[in-house]
């Protein structure tokens, strides 16, 4: 697919162990909370691609995400898939996203749907467009956490942009998920990074 979006960030090209921990539709209380005490405890740096409705309602768990020191991206206003209501409405949607969320150079397109083309229209707004290479599923009910895990596991390679949620849907998976990824990341040599250092090496594909 990645040729179909040359203009979407989906990993970074390095040939160093370090990867790009990405969290979606936060910040949930309870949730998001817990995520950033497990990331604290394993040393590990992330970007969280917030919801601005989310932001609007729980501007407390926001406000700790940003004094951790996590980079902050943004994941539209309402959550709503481009192809349902149309480029002028989804750029709308950003706006008004980015008026919760703050000034980010990171969007991530919800559900992980957009247009090529929609692509240089974002970028005019200063922003660049983040999708991934590992997917770790964590929403999905028909997995188990094991496979959530392994899923994760299996596909990691240096560079990688791996995406988690921190949602009520993920959190059956995620809560058991989470802990085994960052310790293997860890036992592994790897080391975890924020997007921004992708920007600053001018390296990605």
């Amino acid at each position: 697919m990645r040729w179909l979006f040359p203009g979407a960030i989906w990993r970074e090209k390095t040939v160093e162990k370090r990867v790009f921990l990405t969290f979606d539709d936060g910040p949930v209380p309870g949730i998001t909370p817990w995520v950033i005490q497990q990331l604290k405890e394993a040393g590990a740096k992330a970007t969280f691609f917030c919801i601005g409705d989310n932001v609007r309602k729980y501007q407390g768990v926001f406000e700790n995400l940003k004094t951790e020191g996590f980079e902050i991206g943004c994941h539209g206003f309402s959550h709503r898939a481009g192809h349902k209501i149309g480029l002028k409405n989804y750029l709308k949607d950003i706006d008004r996203g980015l008026v919760y969320c703050g000034p980010t150079q990171w969007f991530r397109p919800p559900h992980g749907i957009i247009f090529p083309w929609w692509i240089t229209a974002i970028s005019k707004k200063g922003i660049n467009v983040v999708l991934w290479d590992v997917l770790s599923c964590d929403y999905d009910r028909s997995l188990m956490s094991r496979e959530v895990t392994a899923n994760v596991l299996r596909n990691i390679r240096p560079g990688s942009i791996i995406v988690f949620h921190d949602s009520l849907k993920a959190w059956p998976n995620l809560k058991e998920a989470l802990p085994e990824v960052l310790k293997w990341i860890k036992l592994n040599g790897y080391t975890t990074e924020l997007l921004t250092s992708i920007n600053q090496n001018k390296r990605k594909l």
